[in-house]
């Protein structure tokens, strides 16, 4: 696992490259390509949030747990699906709450990299998972590499947004200062727990409010207007 980060953000994580966990994580996965295990994304897109979405651009930060277990739906950014591939339920829920919110149709498919292109980094806690099994790359290290982006996003000056969907990502955004960046938490969009607070939430017009604010940007959320 070279690292394969662009632009400042590689400059930026190249540190964690040398430390002890990081250097267990890459023995661990090529200990797992080895035994010929089918690991989601491909390696060329471990790192495809950072590279769509450049330290510079960050202004939302969506956080999700781990990616899509299925062959042919992780593509490197949480809840996003690859063109081709049905949106998972969670992802269906969040098109529900966008149609409730801002009035937007859902598009048919599930790539979400337009958000990514505008400054909507879709960052998955843990970016690697093996066919069929959720969650078997968990407490391998991946968490404490996307600590460090959360800590580095945190540090800055300007105005950034957190979506924190569910119990696992509030937790990981503890540390986030709430006086100079938005916080929204809300339940998972997934259908276990989407009626109980998710539906309703308004998230995505509570971000574009807050970015205006502060000098910023709005994102376009609309997804109809790409492929």
């Amino acid at each position: 696992m070279s690292s394969g980060i662009e632009g400042t953000w590689g400059e930026l994580l190249i540190p964690e490259f040398e430390k002890p966990y990081m250097k267990s994580l890459k023995s661990f996965l090529h200990e797992e390509i080895m035994q010929n295990k089918t690991i989601f994304p491909p390696g060329a897109l471990y790192f495809h949030a950072l590279n769509k979405t450049p330290y510079e651009n960050v202004k939302v930060v969506i956080l999700g747990q781990d990616p899509y277990h299925g062959p042919g739906q992780a593509h490197g950014l949480c809840f996003s699906v690859q063109v081709g591939v049905k949106p998972p339920p969670s992802l269906q829920n969040i098109y529900k709450e966008m149609k409730a919110d801002l009035d937007l149709s859902p598009p048919e498919h599930g790539n979400l990299e337009r958000w990514a292109e505008q400054g909507v980094l879709l960052l998955n806690s843990v970016l690697t998972v093996e066919k069929g099994r959720a969650g078997a790359h968990q407490n391998k290290g991946w968490e404490q590499f996307t600590d460090r982006i959360i800590e580095i996003i945190n540090e800055v000056q300007t105005p950034t947004a957190f979506l924190l969907w569910g119990a696992y990502a509030q937790k990981k955004g503890d540390n986030i200062d709430r006086s100079k960046h938005l916080v929204i938490q809300s339940p998972h969009p997934s259908p276990f727990s989407a009626n109980r607070g998710f539906f309703g939430s308004a998230p995505f017009s509570k971000i574009n409010r807050f970015l205006l604010e502060n000098g910023r940007e709005p994102v376009d959320w609309d997804l109809n207007t790409q492929h």
